[in-house]
């Protein structure tokens, strides 16, 4: 790897307190690099004022059941993406007492394809098997192929589908899960 390259290469680091806005700038940025042209522009400035706002990430911090990592250049420390492991919220009929939730999982697209995304699921897996979890789930749009064909290659399969509210509008998502006891 040249010194370059290595300056750019996002290194992992478990989310301290202190982290809270670079956690909401790495949400609202990858949500809108994501889906801008996809979804409605005002449905996607309401979405990341209301669920990238700092303060819900300072509560995460805060709370012991929530674990976050922080992907960042190694140049500088520029938050890049992140990874957020939380109890789990989905609409599925079969949900288990050792169910988690890989709540997000965000990665600025400059940075798809160099194993960081891998490495950000490893953590959320990792812990989730530390925790006792028998399954790890998340949520992704339907329309996200590129995120769809990630998971698949993690292991993942679609158990279930919900309805998820960005902005004004409602919007299909996929439910996913991945079995840890194998």
């Amino acid at each position: 790897m040249t010194d370059a390259a290595a300056a750019d290469f996002p290194l992992i680091r478990r989310a301290h307190a202190g982290d809270a806005d670079a956690l909401a700038l790495a949400g609202a940025a990858t949500f809108l690099e994501t889906f801008a042209g996809i979804l409605a522009g005002a449905d996607i400035v309401a979405h990341c004022r209301k669920q990238h706002a700092s303060e819900l990430y300072a509560q995460s911090l805060a709370d012991p059941a929530v674990a976050l990592w922080l992907a960042e250049t190694a140049a500088g420390a520029a938050p890049v993406g992140f990874a957020m492991l939380t109890a789990p919220y989905l609409p599925l009929a079969d949900l288990r007492a050792d169910d988690l939730e890989l709540k997000r999982i965000y990665l600025l697209s400059r940075f798809h394809g160099g194993g960081t995304g891998r490495r950000l699921m490893q953590h959320a897996v990792d812990e989730a098997r530390s925790r006792g979890a028998g399954r790890l789930l998340l949520g992704v749009y339907a329309g996200n192929e590129r995120a769809l064909a990630f998971y698949a290659r993690c292991g993942y399969v679609q158990v279930g589908e919900r309805r998820f509210q960005v902005g004004a509008n409602t919007y299909e998502d996929a439910i996913l899960a991945l079995d840890l006891t194998a």
